[in-house]
């Protein structure tokens, strides 16, 4: 008979990662308030065409989260903006609207849309892995907070992992019914430069 087990809970209060490795952990005499604020995202980041603004916080900029399986993101949306639909393979999502108004939503593994506008103050939970977008329909800019279970939750954003990627032409034409000219044209706006 094998018997296994395991301590799913942190053994150590926090583990701020040295500069050296990431899984080195500070000695903790050593941390400072410091390692647990982080003031980056303040203000709005830098807008994209489709007039979105994001800025995530993980680990990589916020040493202070490390071992907590959570990060944030601060996500700002210009009147129209738009976050294209997307999904986190590993990490639920809640949004917080800080200001404006957000038609926000996702679908489900049956192509059942869960969608409508949420406010200043609502907040909208996008489960683990399925697509999900919001887009400004308010009259100024938006801006909300998102955070997610996971100090990692990835990021698959569908047009540019579609379009951006080296999936065969001909695959592209069969699935979505169109030319190899309109292929061509969404893949010189997604391919990443």
């Amino acid at each position: 008979m094998v018997t296994l087990a395991s301590d799913p809970d942190p053994v150590f209060d926090f583990c701020i990662p040295t500069t050296i490795s990431e899984t080195t952990c500070k000695n903790s005499s050593l941390a400072t308030v410091e390692d647990f604020v982080f003031s980056g995202i303040k203000h709005p980041g830098k807008f994209t065409e489709t007039g979105f603004a994001s800025i995530p916080v993980n680990v990589k900029v916020f040493p202070g989260l490390n071992t907590l399986g959570m990060s944030l993101a601060r996500a700002d949306f210009e009147v129209g903006g738009v976050n294209v639909p997307h999904f986190h393979p590993r990490a639920t999502e809640v949004a917080y609207v800080l200001e404006g108004k957000i038609y926000s939503g996702f679908v489900d593994t049956q192509n059942k849309i869960f969608a409508k506008v949420i406010e200043r103050g609502e907040v909208m939970v996008f489960p683990r892995g399925l697509v999900h977008f919001q887009m400004n329909v308010g009259d100024s800019r938006a801006t909300i907070l998102g955070s997610f279970d996971s100090e990692n939750p990835g990021l698959m954003k569908i047009p540019s992992a579609v379009f951006g990627s080296e999936i065969k032409e001909e695959l592209l034409e069969k699935a979505f019914g169109l030319s190899s000219e309109e292929i061509a044209k969404l893949r010189k706006k997604l391919t990443p430069h």
